[in-house]
């Protein structure tokens, strides 16, 4: 046990005196939290719209205040024809125009309608599609303002109420994902280079014949990580819940606990790209293309994994990040318990199991 503590400690040194490891380690998890947090977000703000008023009249100008009024518009140029549409749409200057027809107050008053077309820049989907939403919204509120003192029998007006995240917050949905691509990149990734390090450099085989058994080699090599792990986890969080108010609706134990399994789970699959590697440009490839890309595309963190095709939604079930980022948002955001959560603490479980059982029969037959 003094040879297994005195090895643990030596890795620690090992990391601690490499400044680029330490960089990777504890300056990624903030730059990417505060970076997703407040650059990288499905929210619009403050986004350029021009309008073309053809009527000029009382109604179109309040309509006009209430955009000005919101936080979301800013008008940038107020335009006089339509040719002038196209060539500021060119020039990238705004993502949307407002386009009133002629003689809307009149129109209101005489044939209850009037004309008013939202015309964006579609070269973003995303955005253009949230701006007319947007837009959308204000128009109606407009409409639903104008028409309080107006009885419709049989009006039906539906009331929308969101759930967990009431303000939609696209920083909620962040914070889990880069938890989870955080916890993969120490756990799995530095943790294959560690022990194919060894390889590479001839001494991993003076590890085994040392007085160290062949599974206190490979804890040693990975324990520390568990522990840089696990401080990351809490700095994400502490970042979440302080900076970005992200709540912690679940359990704290159930939490910390499920975290522990998916560390454990990503170093099993460190441990797995390390007895296939031989050297450590091959393990952080291996650990790119296998583990990173597959984390950040096929684990919901940014697509919804119902709109892939089937194929991928089959893939995507192999991939412990996709378990872990259901069990973090369930905990975080809703407060289930385990009673609800089973199944993927199960999945996670099997996983480690298939993981360690794989790369112990790979090093067995390595020793022989």
């Amino acid at each position: 046990m003094k040879r297994f503590r005195g090895f643990v400690i030596k890795e620690f040194y090992h990391i601690f005196r490499d400044k680029r490891t330490l960089v990777i380690l504890f300056g990624m998890p903030i730059v990417q939290i505060l970076l997703f947090g407040y650059a990288v977000t499905n929210e619009i703000n403050n986004v350029d719209l021009a309008i073309l008023d053809k009527s000029k009249d009382t109604e179109t100008q309040k309509i006009i205040n209430d955009i000005e009024a919101s936080k979301y518009f800013k008008i940038s140029d107020m335009l006089d024809d339509e040719g002038q549409i196209e060539s500021i749409f060119k020039k990238g200057q705004v993502k949307a125009v407002l386009v009133f027809g002629p003689n809307f107050d009149k129109n209101l008053v005489t044939q209850n309608s009037a004309d008013v077309q939202i015309i964006t820049d579609a070269t973003e989907p995303n955005v253009a599609n949230s701006v007319s939403n947007y837009l959308s919204s204000i128009l109606q509120k407009y409409q639903t303002d104008i028409n309080k003192a107006i009885k419709v029998p049989y009006q039906i007006v539906p009331e929308t109420r969101m759930y967990y995240n009431p303000e939609l917050k696209s920083v909620f949905m962040f914070v889990p994902g880069i938890m989870t691509v955080i916890l993969m990149l120490v756990s799995a990734i530095m943790t294959s280079i560690s022990i194919t390090r060894e390889k590479e450099l001839g001494t991993m085989e003076i590890l085994l014949v040392s007085p160290l058994k062949p599974f206190q080699v490979i804890l040693g090599k990975v324990f520390p990580y568990v522990f840089l792990a696990i401080v990351n986890a809490i700095v994400i969080l502490a970042l979440g819940f302080f900076v970005f108010k992200m709540p912690i609706q679940g359990s704290y134990f159930l939490l910390a606990l499920e975290s522990i399994l998916f560390i454990f789970s990503a170093l099993s699959l460190g441990i797995l790209i390390s007895t296939i590697s031989e050297t450590q440009q091959t393990a952080m490839m291996a650990s790119l293309m296998g583990l990173m890309l597959p984390t950040i595309l096929l684990s919901g963190f940014i697509f919804p994994i119902s709109s892939m095709p089937v194929a991928l939604q089959v893939i995507s079930n192999i991939i412990p990040a996709k378990w872990f980022i259901i069990l973090i948002k369930g905990i975080l955001l809703k407060g289930v318990g385990i009673t609800v959560l089973w199944k993927e603490t199960l999945v996670l479980l099997a996983m480690i199991t298939v993981f360690i059982g794989v790369s112990i029969k790979k090093y067995k037959i390595r020793l022989e």
